[in-house]
């Protein structure tokens, strides 16, 4: 028994060299990934939190932690990642000994056996004709299972990469989040600006068409002119029931996201909104590596390395288990003795292996679906991967142009306004007609109107390139020395 015992604690020695997990490697796609992003001169530093200030709006501010704090997505990410980090103490807990206590009183009377004399004892007295007698026992149960070769270590990194990737999912619940909310706030932003100058417009073209009409009666025009210029009249009043629409729908959805009654964002956006719409270019050659900081692409890598620890754990199976116990305790006829360890105490200790010799087929089929899997989030992680990438270099794209195209717009803005100024001079000085003035203001209406929808695809382009890579970036500083393997991420036993 002592040898079997001590051979019980070599193998426990032994049991930290033993792993049947596959060996970690990036998938090749992902071996291929080009440095840096060919459209954005500095490197970048992940920097996830409060990403959106860059908006440089407080009220815009105030509804993204708003809706960080009371999104119900959130809050359902949230208890998965509770309960993922309790499965992962789960799982855990078969690395560690078992240990229970147990305390038994038991009082017996038994008749004894009939007797040829009567049941006299010696002397003539009565013999007794039962047997009482007590019984209390105090006692420790202890059992170990020996992780010889590695299951329940890579049960254990499986359970706890899958409270990892939950944990990035959280973060994405949160970026989509906070992506929606801005998203919708600059649709209230760019749709009440529209509304305002609809209704400019609409005053405009009423005394555009009162001229009209009093150039159509002196016949210095055509009916077709007048025609127009009602027509433009009533399409201009007919846009403006679609915008209220759009702009309630959008007050809605906004009030959803940060779990507040449409009462109550009225009362929080009546305030001019003012976000900052021009930004700063992307530094070029933004690393790629920014990507391994997204959270989608962090989770993917997760579950990569919880499949490939499942496999381990389950070749692991095909092995035998050592399990070792120990039983003290102490046993007395009455409560002091079953406490008098000095006199009463007794032991029991044992090793055990088992080992599967005719299973039907069932671990080596457990092997090839545990194989199936780690494939399968290759596979998975690789598009995530390229995919994230192509989102990346697109939003990129896409942020640069739509900056060059408000900056090109801003100047025609310049140009129109210089150009309703010259006629409304030229009107005072009596050297030009008053629709010539109105025809210009309406054309600086109509590029103010190009240039906030143009502030509002730069900001959301902007919003895109955030959500692309996961956050924010700084100047300067190498953001993911390991490559695209999250730095905090740990696999299964090697």
């Amino acid at each position: 028994m002592r040898r079997a015992i001590l051979l019980g604690l070599a193998a426990t020695a032994l049991a930290g060299c033993a792993s049947m997990a596959p060996d970690r490697a990036q998938p090749a796609v992902t071996a291929q990934l080009p440095a840096d992003f060919p459209n954005s001169e500095n490197a970048g530093e992940y920097r996830p939190d409060a990403w959106w200030t860059a908006y440089d709006d407080p009220v815009l501010d105030a509804l993204v932690q708003d809706a960080l704090a009371d999104n119900l997505d959130i809050a359902e990410a949230s208890a998965r990642v509770a309960q993922a980090a309790a499965q992962a103490r789960v799982a855990r807990s078969a690395l560690l000994p078992s240990i229970g206590a147990s305390a038994d009183a038991s009082y017996s009377n038994t008749p004894l056996s009939g007797s040829a004399f009567g049941g006299l004892a010696g002397g003539g007295q009565q013999a007794p004709s039962r047997i009482e007698n007590d019984s209390y026992s105090l006692g420790l149960g202890a059992s170990y299972e020996i992780d010889l070769f590695g299951r329940a270590r890579n049960d254990f990194a499986a359970a706890r990469a899958d409270a990892v990737a939950a944990e990035y999912d959280y973060r994405s619940v949160q970026l989509a989040a906070a992506a929606e909310t801005i998203r919708t706030y600059f649709e209230i932003v760019d749709t009440r600006r529209q509304i305002e100058l609809t209704l400019e417009t609409i005053d405009l073209l009423a005394e555009r068409t009162a001229q009209t009409e009093e150039r159509f009666r002196r016949g210095l025009t055509q009916s077709f002119e007048l025609y127009q210029v009602q027509q433009d009249q009533r399409n201009t009043q007919a846009s403006l029931p679609q915008q209220e629409a759009a702009l309630d729908a959008a007050e809605g959805r906004l009030a959803l996201l940060v779990r507040a009654y449409p009462q109550a964002m009225e009362a929080r956006l009546a305030r001019p909104l003012m976000p900052r719409l021009v930004f700063d270019e992307v530094p070029a050659g933004l690393p790629a590596d920014l990507l391994g900081q997204r959270p989608d692409v962090a989770a993917a890598w997760a579950r990569l390395e919880a499949a490939r620890a499942r496999v381990g754990a389950r070749r692991a199976e095909r092995f035998p288990s050592i399990t070792l116990s120990a039983s003290p305790g102490t046993q007395g006829g009455d409560i002091g003795g079953a406490f008098d360890i000095a006199n009463n105490w007794a032991v029991n200790l044992a090793a055990g292996l088992t080992a599967p010799i005719f299973q039907g087929g069932r671990i080596s089929a457990n092997i090839e679906a545990a194989r199936a899997v780690y494939e399968q989030q290759a596979a998975n992680y690789a598009r995530t991967v390229l995919d994230a990438y192509r989102e990346a270099n697109s939003a990129i794209e896409e942020y640069e142009e739509n900056r060059q195209r408000y900056a090109l717009i801003l100047a025609q803005l310049e140009e129109a306004q210089f150009s309703a100024d010259l006629q409304a001079r030229r009107f005072e000085a009596g050297v030009g007609d008053y629709v010539s003035y109105l025809d210009a203001l309406r054309a600086l209406y109509q590029v103010e109107a190009a240039l906030s929808s143009a502030g509002r695809a730069v900001a959301l382009s902007r919003l895109g390139v955030h959500r692309a890579l996961g956050g924010d970036w700084a100047a300067g500083v190498e953001p993911n020395p390991v490559g695209l393997v999250p730095a905090e991420q740990e696999g299964p036993e090697e």
